[in-house]
């Protein structure tokens, strides 16, 4: 039974950050604790950081300020990557009690709960005392100002999440993430993530199918598979196992009536992969393969392990096998040494592929990384402008791939009401969807394409049908 309303959790960053925060979520109510509506109506608040960028760094430490301006009195646990890399500098910052990284991550639910149901817990006794990192409540001082909570994060060989159930008040949404893998065990240059999450872990085969039924049972119909590096699922365990067989063992043991693989490197698209994607109506039609640059001689000074000619091999094979697939990539642009020379080779590179979306980021240095060092560092408004050049780009192809289907059928995903008569919508293959009338989140539905929108399609009320129960 839920005690006391007192926890807000608020997540910044990729997937795999949200799936964490669904995970702490579950674990503070577990523990006995509501959500509040808001940040401003709790007396603890969460935020769980990224720190890929210092853009990331900086919207976090905004939120801790804006929290603290609009209410005090709360107490402010920051958690996460940001907390995992910079400690002192966000101990530092007003308003903050707490910093707990990726380490201790496990504690957060205990540590809250002990703040807001003091008589639930005795000084340095825990039901959890085995776990990895443990530390003890009593040796964690809840009335210090910002009681810093960071250990070795290689120190993690499991992969340690909470279950992330839906029918919460809290995640109830469409198209939960299903973390399956985290941390990562390359080293590019320009990266921090290794150094805030540790080394590539996974979860274990059955758990995994565990959680994607219990998913099904709660009513979800589309889930995401997410991870830091996805494609590396299974290569930890002994013997090793590779992504594949999780696909197929959510195929033919669990209920999905659709699930999306989010970002998958390059040279993890194997030929099985492809095919599975594209032969299984129970798989979204959607490959994201990040790129970084389409230049060799940028690639090798980020050191990625694939070189350009093999990046088009790999999209060409996925194209061909789904010609109707979205298909898109990270662009890095900016990067130590890109030249303009390198940036039209990288230009050039980009426009001649079939991609239906770009997600293009401006080089942002992190300090630890080896790129952090490197000479030849790219002036902010040249980046800037590159970004734009590329952004052009992308707009145009996903013009192109919308037109496509204008007077076609789409399956599509409902998510949520629009402000008009319209409900918000997302297609197999990943266009926004606008679809006519008041419809329920969640309802996977077949529509016909009527016309195009600013960024997405339309379709009309009298074609559109339910698909399934």
């Amino acid at each position: 039974m839920l005690i006391v309303p007192g926890f807000f959790v608020q997540n910044f960053g990729c997937r795999a950050t949200q799936a964490d925060g669904a995970a702490l979520e579950r674990q503070l109510t577990t523990q006995g604790l509501a959500a509040a509506g808001c940040a401003e109506e709790a007396r603890i608040v969460v935020l769980n950081t990224c720190t890929v960028t210092a853009a990331a760094d900086q919207d976090a430490r905004a939120a801790i300020r804006r929290i603290h301006r609009e209410n005090p009195d709360a107490k402010i646990m920051v958690t996460g990557c940001y907390a995992q890399r910079a400690p002192q500098e966000i101990s530092a910052l007003p308003g903050v009690t707490w910093v707990v990284g990726n380490s201790h991550k496990h504690q957060i639910a205990e540590i809250a709960a002990s703040q807001l149901l003091p008589n639930k817990f005795s000084a340095g006794a825990s039901e959890n005392a085995t776990s990895q990192n443990f530390v003890s409540l009593e040796s964690v001082a809840l009335s210090a100002p910002a009681f810093t909570l960071v250990g070795d994060i290689f120190a993690h060989t499991e992969l340690i999440v909470a279950p992330v159930f839906a029918g919460d008040s809290i995640t109830e949404k469409t198209r939960p993430n299903l973390k399956v893998q985290d941390g990562c065990d390359n080293r590019c240059s320009f990266c921090i993530i290794p150094s805030v999450r540790g080394q590539s872990r996974s979860m274990k085969l059955e758990r995994v199918v565990e959680e994607a039924n219990a998913l099904v049972t709660a009513g979800y119909r589309e889930v995401v598979l997410s991870g830091i590096n996805l494609g590396r699922w299974g290569r930890d365990f002994q013997p090793q196992m590779k992504f594949e067989q999780l696909v197929r063992a959510l195929l033919e043991h669990t209920g999905i009536e659709k699930f999306r693989i989010s970002s998958v490197e390059p040279m993890d698209w194997s030929d099985e992969l492809i095919a599975l994607v594209a032969d299984s109506p129970r798989i979204a039609k959607h490959a994201h393969v990040p790129l970084q640059s389409g230049s060799d001689a940028i690639l090798r000074r980020m050191h990625r392990k694939y070189r350009p000619w093999h990046y088009v091999e790999k999209i060409r094979k996925i194209r061909e096998a789904m010609p109707d697939a979205a298909i898109g990539a990270d662009i890095m642009v900016g990067f130590p040494g890109e030249t303009d020379e390198l940036f039209e080779e990288s230009r050039n590179f980009i426009e001649q592929l079939p991609f239906t979306y770009l997600h293009v980021f401006t080089y942002s240095s992190r300090p630890g990384t080896a790129s952090a060092a490197m000479s030849d560092q790219v002036p902010v408004h040249v980046a800037r402008e590159r970004n734009r050049i590329l952004r052009e780009i992308a707009a145009e192809k996903n013009l192109a791939f919308r037109k496509k289907f204008v007077g076609q059928k789409l399956d599509v995903i409902t998510l949520q009401t629009g402000r008009e008569n319209w409900t918000e919508a997302l297609s197999d293959n990943y266009l926004k969807v606008r679809v006519h009338g008041q419809h329920a989140p969640n309802e996977l539905m077949n529509v016909n394409i009527s016309e195009i929108g600013d960024d997405h399609l339309l379709s009309t009320a009298e074609e559109t049908c339910l698909l399934g129960t």
